[in-house]
Order: C-alpha cells, then structure tokens, then sequence
C-alpha cells in the first residue's frame, strides 16, 4: 500500500487559502493509495470562536473530499476539521474512498484540555475503524495518542494501521516520537502520523521509522509491506500471549 502525508501548516483562519492548498497537495500525491491529511487544515489550529468556523454537519468537507478521491480514483482520510453537528462542535475526520463516498468519521476522543479544547469541542464516544482496499484501518487525532488502551481497543477489532492526524508541537517532539513508536511495538501495527507542524513520520510494526518529513510543507510518500506485520506476529505474538485474567 503507497501511503502519502500530506504536510503543511494552516493559515490560521484562512478557510480558503487552506482548502486551495489542500487541493494542490492531494493532487500531488494523487498516484498514492492513501493520502493523510493533517489535524483541523482547513481553519489552523484552532481559531476562535470555533462556532464562527465551524463546518455544518461537515458538508463542505464532505464534499472537497469526495470529489477529490473519485478525481484521482484515490482513499482520502481527510485529516480532521471543526464540524458543527447539532449544535455540538466536534474535531472530526472523514475518510472518502476511491469511489467518491464518505466510508467512515471519527470524532477525537481525548481533548486536550492544556489548550481547553475540552472548552471549546465535544469529545467522540466511540472508535472508528475503515476498510481501504482490503485493508482495515483505524483512525485517532493527535492527542488520542497518549492513551495506550485506546489504541489496544482499535488494534483488537483487528486494524493493521493507525492513522492520526495531528497538530503536535515540535516543543513536545520527543514524546511524541517515543509514543508513536511505542503504540507500533505494543501493539504491532503500522502507524501513519500527519502533523501539521513538521516531522510526520510513518512506523512500521517493529517501531522502526520508515519515513520521516521535515519541518516545511511536504508530501511524505513511501510504501509499506502489510506482509511484514505477518512476520512480526509469526515471530512474537503479543496479543496471544495477553495474560486477560489480570487486564
């Protein structure tokens, strides 16, 4: 599976000048399998109010996103953007399919409250998983990342590959680095990081960095082997050996 992140850091506020630039990068990386898309591009992170940017019921997202993967006849997990859904302002992602469809959205659980997002957006209530060419991916947002047993709980409904999107400062690059290995190891899986400040990098099971960007706008592209996560598996069978009398 050919993977691309597309990297680059939102105007904040610039709604148009983000979704023009989103538009350039996914057709740059249009031969790719999948493109990753970072955390709230089309608005920066996070202008205020947030109601006043707020994308209703994601329907211009929706809509961006769709007409691009069917253009390119390309899977699209567009990152995360400010939804307005029934009065409750959501950071969500939509993936779009090759077919053109919304295949699956994930609202981001965890809020960080350092910058009062828990203020400001209601937090998801549930894991989102999505089949993309035959493969089952799972989706989390920046900050997901910290929590271990979130991760656990998508990798058992059988996802081979994380993707977050993220808007992760650089000053936190170091725990950042070590966690996104560390949900790779511990649970076996690829892990795909977008961030929109530089340095998204993509992890295969072993917790090896496979690609890695720079700090400036980017498409990241490489190609992972699903068959290495068989061998990995073969080799040690961590979920096997789970001791669930004492999880």
């Amino acid at each position: 599976m050919k993977i691309s992140i597309a990297q680059f850091k939102s105007e904040l506020g610039a709604v148009e000048e983000n979704f023009s630039t989103a538009a350039r990068l996914i057709e740059a990386a249009k031969n790719s399998d999948v493109i990753l898309l970072p955390e709230l591009w089309s608005t920066g992170y996070y202008p205020t109010p947030v109601e006043n940017f707020a994308d209703v019921d994601g329907e211009r997202t929706k809509k961006f996103l769709c007409a691009a993967a069917e253009k390119f006849s390309v899977n699209i997990i567009g990152g995360s953007v400010i939804v307005d859904s029934g009065g409750k302002i959501f950071n969500r992602c939509h993936v779009a399919n090759r077919r053109g469809e919304i295949a699956a959205t994930y609202d981001k659980t965890h809020l960080f409250s350092f910058a009062d997002e828990d203020k400001v957006f209601s937090a998801g209530d549930k894991i989102s998983t999505v089949e993309l060419d035959g493969v089952k991916c799972g989706l989390a947002i920046c900050y997901d990342l910290r929590f271990p047993e979130f991760f656990r709980n998508i990798t058992l409904t059988g996802a081979e590959i994380i993707f977050i999107p993220a808007a992760w400062s650089l000053k936190r690059l170091m725990p950042r680095q070590i966690l996104t290995k560390a949900r790779a190891i511990e649970n076996q899986i690829f892990v795909v990081f977008a961030n929109s400040s530089g340095k998204s990098e993509i992890i295969n099971p072993r917790g090896e960095v496979i690609a890695e960007s720079g700090r400036d706008e980017e498409i990241l592209t490489t190609e992972i082997n699903l068959s290495e996560r068989a061998e990995v598996i073969a080799a040690m069978n961590l979920l096997a050996d789970r001791n669930l009398s004492v999880d």
